[in-house]
C-alpha cells in the first residue's frame, strides 16, 4: 500500500478496530423508576483546544485523548485522537488528525488526499455513502463532508479538511434511533470545528 492511500486511512481504521464504540445505554437497577422524557440528558459543552494550540471545538466535556504510531518508509507518523461519549447517548464525537511528512505535505494535492480518505473510510468500515460535498473550513481551507451508514446500522457524519500538512477529521458517529434526535447537536458541533492558523 502506498503513503498516499495508508495516511488517510489510518482514523477510519481505528474506528472500525473497536477501540472507539458508541456507548450503550446502562442497564437501570429495577428499583429506579424508567424517566419519561424521551430526550436525552444533555451535557455541558465547552470549547476545547486543542494541546498544540492548532484547532478548536465545542465538545461534550473534556475529550480522552489517544495517539496511535504508525511506521511507514517515510518515518514515523502519529495518529492523534480526542473522543467524547456524553452519558446515557448513543453518540461518539471524535477529533482525529495526523502530520504529513513535510515533503509529502508539499507534493500532494489536497483535492486527492480528502479522496482517498473518502475511499479508506468507506472500505475499512465497510459502509455505505449517504451523500458528500465539498466545503471549506472558516479559514479557507479545501475540505469534504460525508455521511455513511455501516452493516451494523451505525451513521458517521465526516468532516475532513487538509490544512498546513495536516488531514484532520471531524466526526459524529450515532445509531439511527438518535440520528434526527442529535442532528442539531451534531451540525452545531461540526460547524464548531476551527484550524488555528500556524503563526
Amino acid at each position: 500500500m502506498t503513503i498516499r492511500c495508508l495516511l488517510p486511512f489510518i482514523a477510519a481504521t481505528f474506528l472500525c478496530s473497536g477501540s472507539v464504540s458508541v456507548a450503550r445505554q446502562p442497564k437501570r437497577p429495577v428499583s429506579q423508576p424508567k424517566p419519561t422524557a424521551t430526550q436525552p440528558v444533555q451535557p455541558q459543552w465547552k470549547l476545547f483546544t486543542a494541546p498544540d494550540g492548532r484547532f478548536t471545538i465545542l465538545m461534550p466535556g473534556m475529550p480522552q485523548r489517544e495517539t496511535q504510531t504508525q511506521k511507514t518508509y517515510m518515518g514515523v507518523i502519529n495518529l492523534e485522537i480526542f473522543v467524547a461519549q456524553p452519558p446515557k447517548q448513543q453518540v461518539a464525537y471524535l477529533v482525529t488528525y495526523n502530520d504529513f511528512p513535510h515533503s509529502y505535505g508539499q507534493m500532494a494535492n489536497p483535492q486527492e488526499i480528502l479522496n482517498k480518505a473518502q475511499l479508506m473510510a468507506l472500505k475499512t468500515t465497510k459502509s455505505n455513502l449517504v451523500r458528500q460535498r465539498n466545503i471549506r473550513s472558516s479559514n479557507g481551507h479545501p475540505g469534504k463532508e460525508i455521511e455513511y451508514v455501516n452493516s451494523g446500522g451505525k451513521i458517521t457524519k465526516n468532516r475532513m479538511y487538509v490544512a498546513e500538512g495536516r488531514l484532520y477529521q471531524v466526526m459524529a458517529i450515532t445509531t439511527r434511533k438518535q440520528h434526527k434526535t442529535l442532528a442539531r447537536t451534531i451540525t452545531g458541533y461540526l460547524n464548531s470545528f476551527t484550524v488555528v492558523l500556524k503563526k
